[in-house]
């Protein structure tokens, strides 16, 4: 049977990844450092994935097991695999980077020649190519030629909403029915996988923006908006007809800028912002507001949700009122339990709002630093 390791046994990666790869015929090893978690898995070896949507499905997910990835038997592990995901969100890609390095150099060792492909399915632009700098940064000069040969690092964009609902087993897991794993062909070495629920594209970059200019935005956006007015979840947020309004119009903003950039249909991408916001609706995830808008630092610097359809927008000399709401909204998240808020509240309380503006977003044009500051202190 083919061998998938999983790094990330929460809840992205049991109810979206790695329930994609069981269903498609692997033996699923969650690597994960919560041993409570690792512990029911091997238990159990089963877990549900109950799909709350307009249609309500629950899905068996059996004959998987679990493993410690800080433990010396993680590396075995992984050098027996035929792939690799991760879910472990994107600042903890550099410490899973040793064991993968140490897995690839003990394949190695043990004449191991049918290719690898190692997948980071992260919320970020490229995240698999940052995840291949860390693993190269720890592999010996071999280790580097064996892996150009042998090993794949496909780029990927990916999008499910799993909410952390709390089921009555507790390695259960709620997800919409709605996903997309996009992954990029030309990063696979060896035979490409046949994994339903995964595509292969080509320009991975349009899927990427996609997904961040559309989802991502909109999504935190309505998480910003919902805090302001002290609402729990992004389903009672984005029902509150001025968050909505807010919210649509920044993601119409934003999909202007990406049919400029990367040519899209207009109508599609219509149908697809009506799609996502639909999707936020979904009564049944109870998406907490928190939850989406955390790390607000993260989701302001100039390559992510916020800024970088903005800056896009802008360039080409496309309106962004909305989307500079959205900006603003985000500068007031004030959540005690969020290291990145606090820092931000703290920048803001120490610079100014003007200056913790251009060092945070790195915008150069005054205008929209000005037009930020202004809304800034309207939603105050």
């Amino acid at each position: 049977m083919k061998k998938a390791i999983q790094f990330g046994a929460g809840n992205i990666g049991r109810g979206f990844i790695g329930a994609l790869l069981n269903q498609a015929g692997y033996h699923v090893v969650f690597a994960d450092v919560v041993e409570a978690v690792i512990d029911k898995i091997n238990e159990d070896k089963e877990y549900t994935v109950h799909v709350m949507d307009v249609a309500c499905e629950d899905q068996k997910i059996a004959g998987i097991s679990g493993v410690n990835s800080t433990k010396p038997e993680a590396v075995e592990e992984i050098s027996t695999a035929d792939i690799v995901t991760t879910a472990v969100g994107l600042v903890i890609l550099p410490r899973i980077a040793p064991t993968i390095a140490a897995a690839i150099e003990l394949r190695q060792s043990k004449g191991i020649t049918e290719c690898m492909n190692i997948i980071a399915c992260e919320n970020a632009i490229r995240g698999t190519s940052q995840l291949k700098k860390a693993v190269y940064d720890n592999l010996s000069e071999e280790g580097k030629a064996f892996a150009d040969q042998y090993v794949g690092f496909p780029d990927c964009a990916v999008d499910r909403i799993v909410p952390p609902v709390k089921s009555e087993n507790f390695i259960d897991v709620v997800v919409e029915e709605y996903f997309e794993w996009d992954v990029e062909k030309s990063g696979f070495k060896g035979e490409i996988p046949v994994i339903p629920g995964m595509s292969l594209v080509d320009d991975l970059m349009a899927y990427i923006e996609r997904k961040l200019f559309t989802l991502n935005t909109g999504h935190c956006i309505t998480a910003y908006l919902g805090t302001l007015r002290k609402i729990p979840t992004i389903d009672q947020a984005i029902a509150d007809p001025e968050v909505f309004a807010i919210v649509s119009a920044a993601m119409k903003e934003s999909g202007d800028g990406l049919i400029k950039k990367h040519g899209f249909d207009a109508e599609k991408h219509a149908a697809y912002i009506q799609k996502i916001i639909s999707r936020f609706k979904n009564p049944y995830l109870q998406d907490d507001v928190t939850r989406v808008g955390r790390e607000p630092l993260r989701k302001l610097s100039p390559t992510d949700r916020l800024i970088k359809p903005l800056s896009t927008a802008a360039g080409f000399g496309l309106p962004v009122d909305h989307l500079i709401v959205g900006v603003a909204a985000a500068l007031h998240y004030n959540n005690a339990d969020d290291k990145q808020s606090v820092e931000l509240q703290e920048k803001i309380a120490a610079k100014g709002i003007r200056e913790a503006v251009a060092e945070i977003t790195e915008l150069k044009d005054t205008a929209i630093i000005d037009a930020i500051v202004a809304e800034y202190e309207k939603l105050a």
